[in-house]
This record gives C-alpha cells, sequence and structure tokens, in this order.
C-alpha cells in the first residue's frame, strides 16, 4: 500500500492569470533596527572612505605619480556602493568588503611614501602638509576594517529575504484555502 499526499492545495488558476496586485511582497527584516542601524553604519563608512580619498586625491594632485586613475576609480565606485547599499542591495556587502581589503593594504603600503615628502628633495603637496595627508592615508585602515565587519553583519542579517504574503483583495484560492483539509490518495 502506498500512500502519496500533497504538501500543499494546487491554485485554481494558471500562474499567467495571477495578477501581480494579488501578492504583497515584504522584507521582515529590513524593518528591525539592528538592521537598519548596519545599513545606515555601512553607507557612513563608505562615504567617510570616499571623503578621505577625495581629500587624499585633491591635496596631493602634484605629487601623484600614476596612482590618480585608480584613486578616482575607487571614490566613483565607492559611492556607487553607497548608493545600492541606501537601495538595500546586498550584493554590494561583499564586494564593498573585498574592495576595503585592498584599499587598506594600498593605504599601508601609501603611508611611510607621504611621511618621507617632509625630507629634502622631495616636492611639497599643494594644499595640505604631507605628514596630514599620511595621517589621513593610515587613517583609511580603521575605516576600512570597521567597513569589513560592518558589511559581513549585514551580509548575514539577510537584506534580500522576501515573504509573499494575499493581498486583502486577492482570492483564496491563489494560494490555497489554509482551511481545506489535506486530503490523501490511495494507490494500490
Amino acid at each position: 500500500m502506498v500512500m502519496c499526499a500533497m504538501s500543499s492545495t494546487p491554485a485554481s488558476r494558471p500562474l499567467a492569470e495571477r495578477r501581480s496586485s494579488d501578492v504583497i511582497v515584504t522584507h521582515p527584516n529590513r524593518d528591525k533596527p539592528v538592521v537598519q542601524s548596519t545599513r545606515a553604519t555601512v553607507i557612513l563608512l563608505l562615504l567617510v572612505t570616499t571623503g578621505l580619498m577625495l581629500v587624499i586625491t585633491i591635496s596631493g594632485w602634484n605629487v601623484f605619480e600614476s596612482a590618480v586613475p585608480i584613486q578616482i576609480a575607487y571614490i566613483v565606485v565607492y559611492l556607487t556602493l553607497a548608493f545600492f547599499a541606501g537601495r538595500w542591495n546586498r550584493g554590494v556587502l561583499p564586494v564593498g568588503s573585498a574592495l576595503a581589503v585592498l584599499l587598506a593594504i594600498f593605504a599601508l603600503v601609501a603611508a611611510p611614501g607621504w611621511f618621507n615628502r617632509d625630507k629634502t628633495g622631495f616636492e611639497a603637496p599643494n594644499y595640505l602638509n604631507a605628514n596630514l595627508l599620511g595621517l589621513l592615508t593610515l587613517l583609511i585602515v580603521p575605516v576600512q576594517v570597521l567597513l569589513v565587519l560592518f558589511a559581513m553583519r549585514g551580509f548575514s542579517q539577510g537584506w534580500n529575504v522576501e515573504v509573499e504574503r494575499p493581498s486583502s483583495g486577492a482570492r483564496a484560492d491563489i494560494y490555497g484555502d489554509p482551511e481545506a483539509p489535506r486530503s490523501a490518495s490511495r494507490l494500490t
């Protein structure tokens, strides 16, 4: 004797006939204060990094040799990541983390060069002292560590979880009647 039971009631209307207005998509994790604060922190860290890179790039423009396109690309990418994080796109979090690790390495390598510019024989930056630019470059490192930590925290919070619920005007047969008894068929 073999028994077969369906786990859900089939919908009476075909999928093509169902209207999207019959379904309300909600994101339950996005309403939590801890998730909203994580998103705000990730956006803030991306914007702080962008601001630091802008100050360093503009102040040291005359002494950069070939790093200007890389810094401009990082600024544009970080602004784009902040925009998409503001739109609850979870995919930017691992990308932002990977770029943050690279930028932290670049900053650790570049900072001693700024401090060496204080000696004779080096051209001085236009707007800020070389030691201050070295300090700002070193400040990028802890900001990137925080960015990695908060981005991974946001990634684990499930920003992309969606729950479909019938709208108040949706027919009950779309999702099946939860009160209807489940039938089991006998096959012999």
